[in-house]
């Protein structure tokens, strides 16, 4: 009963994520679901270029990435019902992603209460020992 529960749970996840015009425009992609964590990547492209000399991804995209997989970690919280919205999201960028290489995001819902999803974030390139950039957001419950 459980396990039905949880595929419920990511199908609906997945359902809503791949219907928002700004991931299919950025590329986005869901590479895991698991209870409150959630893995998505966006494939380089050179629409997204933010910087044409160094060839590097705009940093609006990175945002867009770790804010989108947030929402998703928040909603596949076993606790949450329904889809959530971002109430505040903080990014902290802490080096350019190395051009041409895929950026992917890892976030976590570590705590729900009855109004707020807590949900933290980390977006990497192929270098995962040095964070291209860290997120830490509160995401809206029950809706």
């Amino acid at each position: 009963m459980k396990n039905k529960m949880i595929e419920k749970k990511k199908k609906a996840v997945e359902d809503f994520f791949a219907v928002l015009p700004h991931s299919i425009s950025l590329g986005m992609g869901i590479d895991f679901i698991r209870d409150g964590e959630v893995g998505m990547s966006m494939p380089y492209d050179n629409k997204l270029i933010g910087d044409p000399q160094t060839k590097v991804i705009h940093g609006g995209a990175v945002f867009a990435l770790l804010d989108t997989c947030c929402g998703a970690a928040a909603m596949s919280h076993p606790g949450q019902i329904g889809p959530t919205a971002t109430i505040d999201l903080r990014v902290d960028y802490m080096r350019p992603a190395t051009p041409s290489q895929r950026i992917k995001a890892i976030a976590t819902c570590y705590n729900l209460t009855k109004s707020v999803a807590f949900v933290r974030a980390v977006a990497l390139d192929n270098n995962e020992e040095k964070p291209v950039a860290m997120a830490a957001g509160a995401f809206v419950t029950g809706i």
